[in-house]
């Protein structure tokens, strides 16, 4: 039953890791637009968190499902998801006409990102038994869901903010959006 609920997370990692846009490849930014390069970073952090949280969820896919192991996989979906956050709130406004509402979307996933990570913690706080196991692992694939629908959903709002098409079109030139 334990590792119904892990394979439960695993899924909701593996939808949160495809759900977002970025890609790895490596493009010449030599000539790019500031706000070329301000989209590339976003893409190039979501990027690092998508690997991030795949490499968690293959640690588990190797069989250890034990308590422990699961939680050392929370750790670090934490820890990447924060790392995540100060990397939004590190990007600042793209020069754009709707550059600060493009920075308030990013704001604003940071805290839904920041409200999710405190519930994936909370879920494993004293946690005991295949009961409270299963009830956190269940917390931890909701939690997990949301933050890749909200992510998704930023993406969109960035994408189409500006009637010019700036923005739209930074993100298509941009290296790591592919």
């Amino acid at each position: 039953m334990a590792r119904l609920a892990v394979a439960a997370v695993l899924l909701a990692a593996v939808a949160l890791a495809a759900g977002c846009g970025g890609s790895d490849d490596d493009d010449d930014d030599g000539g790019t637009s500031a706000t070329t390069q301000w989209a590339d970073d976003l893409c190039s952090a979501t990027s690092t968190w998508k690997t991030s949280l795949q490499e968690s969820v293959d640690t588990l896919r190797e069989g250890n499902v034990s308590s422990d192991a699961l939680q050392g996989v929370v750790d670090d979906m934490k820890s990447a998801t924060s790392t995540f956050v100060d990397d939004l709130q590190g990007l600042g406004r793209p020069d754009t006409e709707s550059g600060q509402q493009a920075q308030d979307a990013l704001e604003q996933l940071s805290d839904q990102l920041d409200d999710g990570v405190s519930s994936i913690e909370d879920a494993f706080d004293d946690v005991s038994g295949v009961s409270g196991l299963l009830t956190a692992v269940s917390t931890v694939s909701t939690t997990l869901s949301s933050m890749g629908s909200d992510l998704t959903s930023t993406f969109d709002e960035i994408r189409q903010l500006d009637p010019g098409g700036e923005l739209e079109d930074a993100f298509d030139q941009a290296g790591d959006c592919g």
